[in-house]
């Protein structure tokens, strides 16, 4: 049996959202890329607007493909925040990860100057924001038909992250942490505020980049990954 690692995705992001990084993970780890209903393989099922029932959705996914190997859980940007809900989660089951790893994100708590509500964005609007974004193509945005395919998807997940008021603020895991953002990112700065929600070991870094920094980090996070896993191998 192989070390298990989930993979949560991006507002508007799906299973394939981490292909990128696939190529450069070992052998002996199994890479498990999981995704919400709504989009992907998972498109015939009705999205999610809801943050507690997103978390649960993935702790049901990760029960159920478990295979009480080690396993680490790494999620960027929207997948960061429900993925420390999950480790929480998952601790009190009894089976907690080697390490959460986030990315694209400063934390639960942390607001940017602009706190509007982007589900809720006129389409025009909506477009503009994703463009700032980054890492959707420009086609979907200039395709009309590609757009009204994608909006409703990113809307939901949006709806998912602003529609909550900071239900993570209790959260101290028992497991470690380690938080990555790219140094273009408007809050940046404020990455070792993730240090507040673990008991446990806390690193961070600041890589170049944007929002989608991993893209261009791909080998620099799966020796990360492994990290962990020789760590496990020693002990």
């Amino acid at each position: 049996m192989k070390y298990q690692l989930f993979l949560l995705h991006f507002a508007g992001g799906s299973v394939y959202s981490f292909d990128f990084l696939k190529k450069y993970i070992k052998p002996n780890i199994e890479f498990i890329p999981l995704e919400l209903p709504g989009r992907g393989k998972r498109f015939s099922e009705e999205l999610l607007k809801n943050k507690k029932e997103a978390i649960k959705d993935y702790v049901i996914q990760i029960k159920a493909l478990r295979n009480n190997k080690p396993y680490l859980i790494f999620g960027h940007s929207m997948g960061a925040t429900l993925g420390l809900s999950v480790v929480e989660k998952m601790e009190k089951n009894g089976d907690q990860p080697e390490a959460l790893i986030v990315s694209g994100n400063p934390g639960p708590g942390i607001q940017k100057e602009d706190n509007t509500k982007r589900y809720l964005l006129e389409d025009a609007e909506f477009k503009i924001v994703l463009k700032e974004l980054g890492g959707i193509p420009d086609e979907v945005l200039e395709n009309e038909e590609l757009y009204e395919f994608f909006s409703p998807i990113i809307r939901a997940d949006f709806e998912v992250l602003e529609n909550d008021n900071f239900s993570e603020k209790e959260i101290r895991l028992n497991t470690s942490l380690y938080g990555l953002m790219g140094d273009e990112e408007e809050t940046c700065d404020r990455l070792e505020n993730w240090r507040n929600f673990t008991n446990a070991d806390f690193q961070f870094k600041i890589c170049k980049g944007n929002h989608f920094f991993i893209n261009e980090h791909a080998q620099e996070l799966a020796k990360l990954i492994e990290g962990y896993f020789t760590h496990v191998i020693v002990k």
